[in-house]
């Protein structure tokens, strides 16, 4: 389940995880932490969200010829099998778009020009992947190629041509039922190395900055993102563990985020843990 908090209105002002660090840290508990937390969250996650779209971008897209109605397993973005099945198979490789990782998990409404073959409304696809092709912003998968057409026979057409003039905008990405999940990487090394991927996160801003911190005296570490959606770190700092979240739009504002739930001190790879928080802008 998602939880819902109402706390706060909406535009409360957030307030920044670094400020809390400012202060002296034996003016702290546990229970100030979560309370922290939930009221971070609530100003996230309001109970209903109004998030405008923008213009779209003219572009062109082509699929993957193997790709069968998934995604890839192999993506850039750090997926592995998710990255195959995330959004029903609805999924594309970007080049400029994938942002060195960061634009990992963006959402886009993809839509092409031909008003005989494709339909107003086009396909939402999620980026799990690194690629281009002949000038193209998007390489999708098959599925998702196909339902940019109106009809059977029109989704013929396009797979025929094989790369199509599009437009394109973001989207808010949509994921009900779940929170933003970590997935704990089979190349991590318990207590050495540590590395995670990020999955089901929703709306429209990126996740810029990851710091893992120790939940007994709040001592935090910033981050590598490998590559992807894939954060590390050698020598991760011991106990039970909490995450913070750099949250930033393309009008350059920043909120950081404090999941409830924390990692356990005996982490290890292959696990997946609920961070108990989800964001809706």
């Amino acid at each position: 389940m998602v939880p819902t908090l109402c706390l706060l209105p909406y535009k409360t002002k957030l307030l920044s995880i670094f400020h809390l660090f400012l202060l002296p840290k034996m003016a702290f508990s546990h229970q100030i932490l979560f309370i922290a937390s939930a009221l971070i969250f609530s100003v996230l996650n309001p109970a209903q969200s109004a998030t405008s779209d923008g213009p779209f971008t003219h572009s062109r897209a082509a699929y993957y010829p193997d790709s069968d109605d998934k995604g890839s397993e192999t993506g850039r973005c750090g997926y592995g099998s998710f990255g195959a099945t995330i959004n029903y198979g609805d999924v594309a490789a970007a080049s400029d778009l994938y942002r060195d990782g960061v634009g990992c998990g963006a959402c886009y409404q993809v839509r092409c020009m031909n008003s005989k073959d494709c339909s107003d409304e086009g396909v939402t696809v999620v980026i799990t992947d690194q690629g281009s092709s002949d000038r193209t912003d998007f390489i999708m998968s098959k599925k998702a190629f196909r339902k940019m057409a109106q009809s059977t026979y029109a989704a013929s057409s396009l797979l025929a041509q094989g790369i199509v003039d599009i437009e394109y905008r973001r989207v808010s990405c949509s994921y009900p039922g779940n929170n933003i999940t970590i997935k704990i990487d089979e190349s991590s090394d318990y207590p050495y190395y540590l590395a995670f991927v990020i999955w089901y996160q929703q709306g429209q801003k990126d996740i810029t900055a990851v710091q893992l911190c120790e939940t007994k005296d709040f001592n935090c570490k910033l981050l590598d993102r490998s590559y992807g959606s894939v954060f590390t770190t050698t020598s991760p700092p011991s106990g039970s563990l909490s995450l913070r979240m750099l949250l930033s739009g393309e009008d350059g504002d920043e909120k950081w985020i404090v999941p409830v739930n924390i990692i356990p001190e005996n982490w290890k790879k292959g696990d997946i843990y609920d961070t108990g928080v989800q964001i809706a802008e």
